[in-house]
């Protein structure tokens, strides 16, 4: 298999097609190889629109910065017309919608050749991509092990070459998580930088974002000009940049305040995660920037009484939609994997208190860790408190293990969808196995050019091929 960094990135190839070096059919139709020839063993892409790219393509794509370029969206409450919209999950396995979401309508604008849909776990309630409908996603780095989660597919096929980027979502690390287990940039923008159009998500809305994984930063800032911006009448808008994201990833981010944090209560920390933050704190002060050790500025504990109370009502509001559209009053056997059952079964009881109680708490994690991030311009953390666990560890199918390890895995990430702040993910780190590992930069609410004007001064210092 070619790794990832031997290709060219997204901005790579659209610059060639536009060239004339090579043309965008040929472009998709090479994807499109890769795909058939390497998912069987992955299985990242679960839903294909080879013939509908290609009339894309042979009709005429818009002009832009990324024109012609083979992408993939997650399977996960973002829409492609005409390929089915499951969400990991068996209770939406025929669902199949008739429009595209807004964020996939703005992919097309840009010139972005949409091909399929990528594995995903039910609902994005795992920090695996294991779900009982597709099956595993594989790590391209090793077959044994996981893609991380929620993005999982999208990560995969990224990692094995078969497309330059792909599309993700964040609503706990699901961005980070997956790009830090498969050696890619995942960058989780601000609140409200981008919309979810037509899904609501109300509850969920504060806490999951979408964006993409990458493998290169400049990648990760082009697609983020390409979604971001509310419509009208959003709940939450994050500040507009002060130039594009892309221009970010070619100025020199100046002199920065790095906070170092690699202890978080609760969670012991692999050496290999600490030992590549470590590095990465080297590198920065190696490239000027103050760097000085710091605490976590957040109780892992605190954050997930909050996040699961917000995300388990969303996911109560989810399956009743469902089962209304359906003419049904209860699930049946096997529509939904014992993991989720259990928790529609324990969100089905909460208050609006209780609601009301989670949204006042994120707020006040937000303004704690914001006074904390006052004293520095970046926050240097681990993305993950374990290296990429092997597949069958994260089993849905037994709630009292998901229960045990879950919450390993986003002990680092989920404070910053609480939060509403960015954060990015660098594969700087190897484990003893070979295995990559991510550390996280985080920052302040719309300090997205600030991450990404970092993040390619390091890219730069450090090349992660």
């Amino acid at each position: 298999m070619t790794h990832p960094s031997t290709q060219p990135d997204a901005l790579a190839i659209a610059a060639s097609i536009r060239a004339g070096e090579v043309t965008a059919r040929e472009v998709v139709e090479e994807s499109i190889a890769r795909i058939e020839e390497r998912n069987p063993e992955l299985n990242a892409v679960v839903g294909r629109r080879y013939d509908a790219a290609l009339a894309d393509v042979d009709a005429g794509l818009p002009a832009g910065p990324l024109s012609g370029v083979p992408f993939l969206v997650k399977d996960l409450g973002t829409e492609v017309a005409g390929v089915p919209s499951t969400s990991g999950s068996r209770l939406f396995a025929d669902h199949v919608p008739a429009a595209d979401s807004e964020i996939v309508r703005r992919y097309k604008a840009a010139g972005l050749v949409v091909l399929g849909t990528t594995n995903s776990p039910e609902f994005g309630l795992n920090a695996s991509t294991e779900p009982l409908l597709h099956g595993p996603a594989r790590n391209p780095h090793d077959h044994s092990r996981s893609t991380g989660g929620s993005s999982g597919g999208s990560a995969a096929a990224v990692a094995a070459g078969m497309v330059p980027a792909a599309h993700a979502t964040d609503g706990g690390g699901s961005i980070r998580i997956p790009a830090a287990a498969c050696g890619l940039v995942g960058l989780k923008p601000s609140r409200g930088r981008t919309t979810g159009h037509p899904d609501t998500g109300t509850l969920a809305g504060p806490v999951s974002v979408p964006h993409a994984v990458t493998t290169s930063v400049r990648d990760s800032a082009a697609l983020l000009d390409v979604i971001a911006g509310p419509l009208p009448g959003e709940a939450f808008s994050a500040p507009a940049p002060l130039t594009t994201f892309l221009d970010a990833a070619s100025r020199e981010p100046g002199r920065l305040r790095v906070g170092v944090a690699t202890e978080v209560n609760g969670f012991d920390v692999d050496p290999a995660c600490r030992d590549a933050v470590l590095a990465a704190a080297k590198l920065c002060e190696a490239l000027g920037h103050h760097v000085e050790e710091t605490t976590a500025g957040f109780d892992p504990a605190e954050v997930a009484a909050s996040s699961s109370v917000l995300m388990g009502a969303d996911l109560v509001v989810i399956i009743e939609d469902r089962l209304a559209e359906l003419g049904r009053e209860n699930l049946g056997p096997g529509d939904v994997e014992p993991f989720t059952e259990m928790l529609y079964g324990y969100f089905s009881t909460l208050t609006g208190t209780q609601v009301h109680r989670a949204l006042r708490a994120a707020q006040d994690i937000g303004w704690r860790l914001g006074a904390h991030l006052r004293r520095y311009d970046v926050l240097l953390t681990p993305t993950l408190t374990a290296p990429t666990p092997p597949l069958g560890l994260l089993d849905t199918s037994r709630p009292e293990v998901m229960w045990q390890h879950g919450s390993t895995y986003s002990a680092w990430t989920s404070v910053l969808n609480v939060t509403g702040m960015p954060a990015i993910s660098l594969p700087l780190g190897q484990a003893p196995d070979g295995m990559p590992v991510g550390v996280q930069f985080a920052a302040d609410l719309g300090r997205e050019e600030l991450l990404i004007s970092l993040a390619a001064q390091i890219e730069a210092a450090s090349p992660w091929c």
